[in-house]
């Protein structure tokens, strides 16, 4: 069964204390539904092409509909709630490759 990832890329975080306190209870959520954090933060990006290199986050889930379901808890939820006015993200959820 295919492996299901969130990624993340923040264009800037103009409110770093709110984004901390979003990052914390993300971070608790992601751990309860069963993800692994891979990679997380911008000091070592280089960007291609429309890239960004600002902060980059890979989290792994044993499976997609997992991925799915961990973004759609309770948790995340409350998570997202900190989130400060205004901010952008390209955030997806991806199928993995067997």
């Amino acid at each position: 069964m295919p492996k299901g990832y969130w990624v993340s890329v923040y264009p800037a975080i103009t409110d770093p204390e709110e984004f901390d306190r979003y990052n914390r209870l993300a971070g608790q959520a992601v751990k309860a539904a069963g993800g692994r954090t891979f990679a997380r933060g911008g000091g070592r990006v280089v960007a291609h092409e429309a890239g960004i290199a600002e902060r980059v986050v890979l989290i792994e889930f044993d499976t997609f509909a997992q991925a799915v379901a961990a973004y759609e808890s309770a948790a995340y939820r409350k998570a997202l709630a900190e989130l400060p006015d205004g901010f952008e993200r390209d955030f997806r959820i991806v199928e993995g490759l067997d």
